[in-house]
């Protein structure tokens, strides 16, 4: 696209390269994040249109959409062009979206390796500024059937009850769990009370026959699964 087209309004485009006509046009797959992106802002600032406005939104995130979740309603009003109600929709079409990865598990996904786990529980955590311990419940196929929320913390921790955890697991009549929480820091390396209970959920699982398949830290880097290093 040439940068006289960035600096025409949509309306005056070609139509199969409006944004909104391209989606009726070729359907929404077509689309690049920048032209999403443009249509939720429905207009850019003066010399700028909507798509050259959503390009330098998306490039200060190195057009990342993760990043992009992450940005408070303040900071996507820093861009010129981009008032209180053009950030609060930006904001609510992010969290959409991230609320449609987290729905509820209709197709119980099968669990057999620590990648399978992660996909499950990453979306749930991947954006988040603080800490969550989060309990994967699984059936004797080894099926995730709910994904139970333990405790939140801060940015640096959280504490989660032993006994809270198998509690909810015998209630839900799990027949095994997966242990996850996240470090928004990004470290993947596991803390001496990061072990201390992984040695305890290990042991109660040994004792009610509900075993502890995996502990896994999590975060936007990726994970770091207990299981296959060897410590579960």
């Amino acid at each position: 696209m040439s940068n006289e087209t960035n600096f025409r309004s949509i309306n005056a485009w070609a139509e199969e390269d409006r944004p909104r006509e391209k989606m009726l046009l070729k359907g929404h797959q077509s689309l690049s994040d920048a032209e999403l992106l443009a249509i939720l802002l429905g207009s850019g600032s003066i010399g700028v249109s909507a798509v050259g406005l959503a390009q330098e939104i998306l490039a200060s995130v190195e057009n990342n959409l993760h990043d992009l979740g992450k940005r408070s309603i303040k900071e996507l009003q820093r861009f010129k062009g981009v008032g209180e109600a053009k950030a609060i929709g930006i904001a609510a079409a992010l969290e959409l979206g991230r609320r449609r990865q987290i729905s509820d598990l209709r197709d119980r996904p099968h669990v057999g390796t620590s990648r399978d786990a992660f996909n499950v529980i990453a979306p749930l955590l991947n954006d988040l500024h603080h800490e969550e311990f989060w309990l994967l419940l699984l059936n004797k196929a080894c099926e995730v059937f709910a994904r139970e929320k333990l405790s939140t913390g801060g940015s640096s921790g959280t504490v989660a009850d032993v006994k809270m955890a198998y509690k909810k697991a015998l209630d839900a009549k799990a027949s095994a769990i997966i242990a996850v929480h996240n470090h928004p820091s990004g470290n993947l390396k596991p803390s001496d009370a990061d072990m201390d209970l992984t040695r305890k959920l290990k042991e109660a699982g040994k004792i009610l026959d509900l075993p502890l398949l995996d502990h896994l830290i999590v975060s936007e880097r990726g994970y770091y699964s207990f299981a296959d290093e060897g410590v579960i």
